[in-house]
């Protein structure tokens, strides 16, 4: 098995440079949480709903499901489009991906998501209802900053779940047995789907570096929060992973 990234299976002859790659995961990830913050603080709740304007819960769904499809399509033949530390361990975890290279990709996930989340902040300090309680609203948790008041447990659970379902979404359709072209579809689908579960639970992150580069905006609830939206999506990634692995990538000898 290759130890290149493979979320996306690069197109071009020439293999990229490890710049390239880590500038793709920080454009990747600032699209990422740019499209699907800002869609939560601006357009989720605008105007209270009046006359239908808001996008809600599903138009935050969605922002995170197409933001993901665009970032992949346009980064993923250079870095495989990760945009997303759970992603990096899962790959990792599953054979696809070096353990060398980890580090530098959490860095770049981290200054992308948070480049986003400060120019986002930008945005909304210069409007007229300026709030910071907004990155709060967007921030991933439990209990006060879960819009259904679920409890750790339930927010520990639904993003666990979610984020191995997700890749072993991303894992399957990037086999060698997948269909080629359609990958950034089928995990961006994935993505909208598994947030309009997870979204009135903990809004929905499976994703660490989203969720970092809200809550240094959403005050001190998200921050002493957000331990639970870094561990949990990494475990899920870690167990699908694994069972991946361990399931569909033995030898064919030794699984009949």
């Amino acid at each position: 098995m290759s130890d290149a990234a493979t979320v996306v299976a690069p197109s071009a002859t020439t293999l990229p440079s490890t710049a390239q790659k880590l500038t793709a995961e920080l454009l990747g990830t600032f699209i990422l949480v740019f499209g699907v913050i800002g869609a939560a603080i601006f357009a989720a709740g605008f105007a209270d709903g009046e006359g239908g304007l808001n996008v809600g819960f599903l138009g935050v769904a969605l922002a995170l499901g197409l933001s993901v499809v665009v970032g992949a399509y346009a980064f993923g033949p250079v870095s495989g489009g990760h945009f997303n530390p759970a992603v990096t361990f899962g790959l990792a975890v599953a054979g696809r991906f070096a353990w060398r290279e980890v580090g530098g990709y959490l860095a770049a996930q981290l200054v992308g998501g948070i480049l986003a989340s400060t120019l986002l902040l930008g945005v909304l300090s210069t409007g007229p209802l300026f709030d910071i309680v907004a990155f709060q609203g967007a921030s991933t948790g439990y209990d006060e900053l879960s819009p259904g008041g679920f409890g750790l447990l339930s927010m520990l659970l639904v993003e666990t779940i979610a984020t191995a379902v997700f890749l072993f979404v991303i894992l399957g359709v990037t086999s060698v047995r997948a269909a080629a072209g359609f990958a950034p579809l089928a995990i961006g689908l994935t993505l909208t789907m598994l947030a309009l579960v997870a979204i009135p639970v903990s809004n929905a992150s499976f994703n660490p570096a989203r969720s970092i580069a809200t809550a240094i905006y959403g005050g001190g609830e998200a921050l002493l929060q957000v331990w639970a939206s870094i561990v949990a999506p990494i475990l899920g990634a870690i167990i699908a992973g694994a069972v991946y692995k361990l399931v569909f990538e033995r030898p064919a000898a030794l699984t009949t």
